[in-house]
């Protein structure tokens, strides 16, 4: 934990949660890299992917915590997302921690323009993506709106405060980001104690993919499908004889008739109606 030796012990992070930034793979970058983004870079791979700092990343969740916890009034922290990856991130962010959120298209002049329904002005912004995000980049200029951002090595910095340096593409580490920082804000509110692990699982921040969603309904509810007695006997019947007749079980219906069942009918039902009076 070299690394951390600039931050309080109580900030520090532990085992678990380097683990976590590992599995979903928060230190992965892209193969190109931006020039403001050379700080953050640990090293490059042999097939050209960089690697990013852990330790920075650390420190700037941190950093960025406390300047969400500044705000007196959590409403004025907007999280962006336009990336689909990020939306359920932001959307549980902003239900976790009082802020508010707009995932899916910015609409410009959102920050600008007050004849817009969606007027809002903010006090801080926090962003999933500074290029996809970059008309809300933009307009945090005009308005000197402070902004918080996850940037990948190739991320722009322009208009961007602070940089949290991670891996914005991929739908886990999107979400183990936004899961740190609201348990972070959550801690130093004094929400949530230290000292226990915080009740809210991780994969709630995850995107979840709605063809996938749809699957798991469907075989929940194959698995839910109550089971009459003899059905599964009347289908493995039915198979018997779409296969052949060879090897075909029949239900019992009880005993077979003997020779004398019917007896005297022969003459009655072949009988002249002139010879039976009728």
């Amino acid at each position: 934990m070299a690394a951390f030796a600039t931050l309080p012990p109580s900030l520090q992070p532990k085992e678990e949660d380097i683990q976590m930034m590992l599995s979903a793979g928060a230190h992965t970058g892209t193969r190109n890299s931006d020039s403001n983004m050379k700080e953050y870079i640990w090293r490059r791979r042999n097939d050209g992917i960089h690697i990013l700092n852990i330790g920075k990343t650390w420190e700037k969740l941190m950093l960025a915590a406390r300047v969400i916890v500044a705000i007196e009034n959590p409403e004025d922290v907007i999280a962006i997302s336009a990336r689909p990856y990020g939306m359920r991130a932001v959307l549980k962010f902003a239900h976790y921690t009082g802020s508010r959120s707009i995932a899916g298209r910015f609409t410009p002049g959102t920050f600008t323009n007050q004849i817009t329904k969606q007027f809002r002005e903010p006090r801080l912004l926090v962003v999933t993506d500074p290029r996809t995000d970059s008309q809300a980049v933009k307009e945090s200029s005009f308005v000197n709106l402070p902004v918080i951002a996850l940037c990948d090595s190739d991320s722009p910095l322009q208009y961007v405060d602070i940089a949290i340096p991670c891996n914005n593409k991929g739908k886990h580490s999107i979400g183990l980001m936004y899961w740190f920082l609201a348990r972070e804000v959550l801690r130093l509110r004094g929400t949530v104690s230290r000292q226990v692990d915080w009740d809210v699982p991780v994969d709630l921040f995850f995107h979840r993919d709605p063809d996938e969603l749809n699957k798991a309904a469907e075989e929940q509810a194959v698995e839910e499908v109550p089971i009459v007695a003899g059905y599964g006997e009347e289908i493995a019947i039915v198979e018997d004889i779409v296969e052949g007749d060879a090897g075909v079980t029949y239900q019992d219906s009880g005993p077979v008739p003997d020779a004398s069942y019917g007896a005297g009918w022969e003459g009655g039902a072949a009988a002249d109606p002139d010879e039976s009076g009728w």
